[in-house]
């Protein structure tokens, strides 16, 4: 099974929408919440070379970025690739 995290807030339509993706393939993460804990959004923003905004998406470690980056890698089956190199 793949390790994925979702660096997210309470009240943040595109981390619901990241979240629709990844439950639409059948697919299970970890959410990581930034808004309750402020460890949590500096370890994000450790992890992702700075990126401030929610969500983060990470596929086995590695950063896949937003939901729009999230949308584009699941269009151009760099999603699927990632989901194949299971760590």
């Amino acid at each position: 099974m793949p390790k994925i995290e979702v660096y997210s807030t309470a009240v943040c339509p595109y981390c619901v929408a990241a979240k629709n993706l990844l439950k639409s393939k059948g697919l299970e993460w970890s959410e990581v919440r930034v808004d309750t804990d402020p460890a949590q959004r500096d370890a994000m923003l450790a992890r992702s070379g700075g990126r401030r905004t929610v969500p983060q998406i990470f596929v086995n470690d590695q950063l896949v970025g937003g939901y729009d980056d999230l949308v584009a890698a699941d269009r151009s089956g760099k999603l699927a690739q990632l989901l194949e190199n299971i760590a």
